[in-house]
Order: C-alpha cells, then structure tokens, then sequence
C-alpha cells in the first residue's frame, strides 16, 4: 500500500505556474536541480534592435528578457509536471524529476562541442533523451560564437525538448567567449563559471578552462602575447585551483568524482599537444591525489581515452562540430575515435559505467569506473 502511494506522488505530482503574457522565444528549461528545489527559466522577446552597415544591409537582432521561477519544498526523487502558461497549449508545458537524497543508481549524459552541423547535433540530442537521463553535461562549445545571439537561438531550438524536461549543466568553452549571453540564459551555482554540484554518492565538479575575458592591445607584439595572457590570467586560475583542492578536500567521502573543463589533459591532435603538456603543469598532481576518477572534455572533436595513475582523462567533443583528425597519439592512450558520438553514464551501487554511443547507437568503447573506498 505504501509502495502504491509513493508510485502515485512520482508521476501525478504537478506545479501550475502564473501565466506569462510574452510569447517563449527560448524553454522553458530546467536549472539549478535539487533534492528539495529546482529552477525553471524561459526567454520571451523583448525587441528588435536593427544594424546597418555601410552597404546599407539592414541586420535584425532580436534581445531577449530572462524569466526565471525557484521552486522549493518538493519531495526528492520525485518527478513534477509544469506549465509556465498554463494557457491550454504544449507551449510551456515541462515535467522534471528532483535529485535523490540517499545513494541510489541513476544515470546521466555528457557531450561536447555542440557548435555547429546543427543537424548533427539534432540526431545526437535525440539519442540522449532516449536515454532518459537524469542531467546532461555539455563540456563546452555549445555554440559558435557566444557573443552572436542567432547561434544561441540556434541551440535552443535543438534543444528544446531535451532542456525543458532534462537538467543541462554547461561548461565554458573558448566559443562560449565569456559572453554575457551564457550567464542571462543558465542558472548555476557558485560563481558561474567554475561550480559543483552533488548527486546521490557523486560529486560533480566543473571547471572554466578559459578565464575572464581579456582584450588584448593592438601594440602587444608577438613575442609578448603569450606573457600578456599568461600575467592576466594567473590569479584567476590560482583562485580556481585553491577552490577545486578545496571542493575535493571537503568531499573526501564521495564515492565517485568527476571533473569537467573544455581543455584536454591529454590532446592526440598534433597541433595541440604543447598546450595539454602546459596544462597538465599546472594542475600537478592534483587529480591523482584527491582520488580523481574521471576528468571529461571537448576542444578536440572526436572521442579520445587515455588514462594515468588511476584516472581516466576522455576527451568526448563529437557533439555536431566539425571532426579533427587524430594524428598524435599519446603514451597514455587507450582508445580514440574520430567520430560523432556522447557519453552515457550509469552510476550504480559498487561501480559506474560509461557508455561511448555513436550518432547512429552503436557502443564505441565501454569503461567500468570503481567506486572509491574511504
């Protein structure tokens, strides 16, 4: 009988929201996930700004107003039913499911590289909610350009119905070009740009790999430009790093770990292999001290596995963006792939699975991820 009454809360559980005259240009969409709260955002249009350029080409650019709604006081483990308009229309309708409060399986996605072949990334988005996964991780370069709004509208429309019923954590990729778009249109926690987040036995950490947006001056030569960036640059990353030894520190006990950034640890594209090396200086041996399993990626597009002293480094940046090749393989490597794909992960009482899927649903390589001992 009990067993029957908890069934019933899961699935009929609703929430009807106030209706909001605008009409949804983006969502709704699911953010800031919790056990006891969630957050649901939408965009309306706002105005139709024009510019003209010398030709006298007229370019209309649409701005935006951000919608957002906290929930709090909802049951975990439960999924709960919206409707943003509440007018009898599919337009603003949604469901979600808040995160458990006890260690239990469940499961989620991660992709990268989403910027473009909109096509492409169509088809892959329709494999992942087949999957039905609790949250999706996108590990940066969602969009081509951050600061140019049609490729935001772009990737809200091929996300649509994966967003409005799924939680979607970004990461900051070199695309994203710290725009102000990507902190309007998500909700996230700690400061934005660097967060984590828990779930069940696992903890999440994400990381930004690219820093504060810097312009650098026409007169800094060549020889220059890379101690221009570098000196710009070092406080905010040691900042980082201080937290993330920190995060790991305080959640010593998690059963799993895994850590997202764009940048690869570990690049089997030749032409980026000196910049993995300088990354890799400068995080140490961080991840393998605090017991880091999993370190996920984008950047290069394509599927690549290497691993090193206990933890996986994958590069999973197959998500639409045009393929690299694969032309420098690593000491470390383990498998690569030049091929569209995502990651879909179970996580499960003893282990957690990763399942490579490629754009048609073929598995491409499979790793098994213990769960860590205190």
């Amino acid at each position: 009988m009990n067993k029957l009454i908890i069934i019933i809360a899961v699935f009929t559980s609703s929430i009807i929201f106030a209706q909001d005259t605008g009409k949804i240009a983006f969502g709704p969409y699911v953010q800031q996930m919790g056990t006891k709260s969630a957050t649901i955002c939408w965009s309306t249009q706002a105005s139709k700004p024009t510019l003209t350029d010398l030709e006298g080409k007229v370019k209309t650019i649409t701005e935006y107003q951000q919608h957002s709604i906290q929930l709090g006081r909802l049951e975990p483990n439960t999924e709960y039913s919206y409707d943003i308009l509440n007018d009898g229309t599919e337009e603003g309708k949604g469901t979600f499911k808040t995160y458990p409060n006890e260690i239990t399986p469940f499961k989620f996605v991660v992709l990268g590289d989403t910027r473009s072949r909109h096509d492409i990334h169509s088809k892959i988005v329709n494999g992942i909610i087949e999957k039905d996964p609790l949250f999706v991780i996108n590990t940066g370069d969602m969009v081509g350009n951050g600061r140019e709004i049609s490729d935001w509208e772009a990737f809200f429309q091929v996300n649509n119905k994966l967003m409005r019923n799924t939680q979607y954590y970004p990461v900051l990729g070199n695309h994203e070009k710290d725009s102000p778009y990507y902190f309007d249109f998500f909700d996230l926690p700690n400061n934005e740009r660097y967060y984590s987040f828990n779930v069940g036995d696992a903890l999440f950490v994400i990381l930004d790999s690219e820093g504060e947006d810097v312009r650098e001056p026409n007169y800094i030569s060549d020889e220059n430009s890379n101690n221009f960036w570098k000196k710009n640059s070092e406080e905010y990353f040691a900042t980082q790093k201080k937290w993330l030894e920190s995060i790991l520190e305080i959640n010593k006990e998690a059963g799993f770990v895994f850590v997202f950034q764009h940048q690869p640890m570990y690049s089997i594209k030749k032409s980026r292999v000196d910049d993995t090396n300088e990354y890799r200086k400068f995080w140490g041996d961080l991840f393998e001290r605090h017991n880091v399993q999993v370190f996920m990626n984008g950047h290069d597009h394509h599927y690549h596995h290497a691993m090193k002293n206990g933890v996986h480094y994958i590069t999973t940046a197959g998500g639409g963006a045009g393929l690299y090749e694969t032309d420098a393989p690593q000491p470390e490597t383990v498998k690569f792939s030049k091929i569209e794909h995502f990651v879909y992960i179970d996580i499960n009482t003893d282990d957690a699975v990763l399942n490579v899927i490629d754009i048609d649903g073929n598995e491409i390589d499979k790793i098994t991820v213990k769960r860590r001992t205190k």
